[in-house]
């Protein structure tokens, strides 16, 4: 059974996301604080062996006229250089507003602000894994 892993890559935090063996849900793991490509790469390694994970989901922000700005082309940059020390495959998933609408999720539960900043990245990565999920679906049908 395939389990995907995805990822809201962003400058200080990589938000972690695992699907479950039957790719129905996702469920948040964990958010990486980003301190340098090596510890990041090693962190992500980690959670994809302890996962099982067979294929690699990124979040690409674009902008909202669908073309790929300054943050898409940094997480452009980041997944290169992952696919260079993770051999898996990888594909990306736009995550057009997932984060105002993890916001916006974390708001109508009453969570407080600093909590929300702990797992909004999380969150986002939950967004990004069910919106593809979602889709292979329907492609199937």
């Amino acid at each position: 059974m395939d389990r995907l892993i995805g990822l809201d890559v962003g400058d200080r935090t990589i938000g972690v996301a695992v699907s479950d063996l039957l790719m129905i849900t996702a469920q948040g793991v964990t958010t990486i604080k980003r301190t340098n490509l090596k510890a990041d790469i090693q962190e992500l390694k980690k959670i994809i062996d302890e996962h099982n994970v067979t294929k690699i989901i990124v979040g690409m922000p674009k902008m909202m006229d669908g073309t790929i700005g300054i943050q898409g082309e940094k997480v452009i940059e980041f997944t290169e250089k992952m696919k260079a020390k993770i051999d898996l495959p990888v594909n990306y998933q736009d995550e057009r507003l997932t984060t105002a609408l993890s916001e916006k999720i974390l708001i109508s539960a009453d969570v407080k602000r600093n909590k929300r900043k702990e797992v909004i990245d999380k969150l986002a990565a939950v967004q990004i894994l069910t919106t593809y999920m979602e889709r292979m679906k329907r492609s199937v049908l």
